[in-house]
């Protein structure tokens, strides 16, 4: 009988990508500030670490650039009019990077890019792992069911702190310290986990 994939990383193939997290969704998107927050500590962790970031943005000639708390201004970043972060320049880049297994991801929106993307990425064979903190949308009720359809999919649903310490694999890995920094603060709290909307409706 096969074995059962438990989703299982390490640094060495695995590629952080950060979704379309731009000026524009800045008033709409729930929890905006801290899922920037948290995706920016992926990102802090991702450079500490050596590992290859894809950033993309969502027609940025309308929708503006990544905000600049996010701090990708060195990244290669992708432009896209589709949803799906898996362009073909993204694939390409993916082979130069040698053997990428696994994809972190982070951004918005859940139910639409960050689905398409995982969906994507699972159907070329890559383990797909969302980032469920760093992961928002404008409704609540959209977001819930995005990720229960990707956990259905075969991502795996994880947490920012539990991800950078997986990569890590435990305190003898020489850049422990250093992550061990960026996760000493908790991730910043929001509604996230609760399904509440920031604003306080029931919607």
């Amino acid at each position: 009988m096969a074995a059962k994939k438990i989703g299982k990383l390490a640094v060495k193939n695995s590629c952080l990508f950060l979704c379309d997290m731009q000026e524009k969704f800045r008033p709409t998107i729930q929890y905006f500030p801290q899922i920037v927050s948290v995706a920016s500590r992926m990102l802090q962790g991702s450079r500490v670490l050596d590992m290859p970031v894809v950033v993309t943005e969502q027609y940025p000639k309308g929708l503006g650039h990544t905000v600049p708390e996010l701090g990708v201004k060195d990244e290669k970043i992708f432009p896209k009019t589709c949803f799906s972060m898996v362009l073909p320049e993204v694939e390409e880049y993916l082979k130069q990077m040698g053997d990428v297994k696994s994809v972190v991801l982070c951004g918005i929106e859940t139910q639409a890019c960050v689905l398409m993307t995982t969906l994507d990425l699972i159907e070329r064979g890559y383990d797909v792992h969302v980032i469920a903190d760093a992961c928002s949308s404008r409704s609540m009720v959209d977001r819930m069911f995005a990720l229960e359809r990707m956990r259905e999919a075969g991502a795996y649903l994880t947490t920012s702190e539990s991800m950078l310490l997986q990569l890590c694999g435990g305190a003898a890995h020489p850049k422990f310290r250093d992550v061990q920094k960026i996760i000493w603060e908790p991730a910043p709290d929001s509604g996230l986990l609760t399904g509440a909307p920031q604003d306080g409706s029931s919607a």
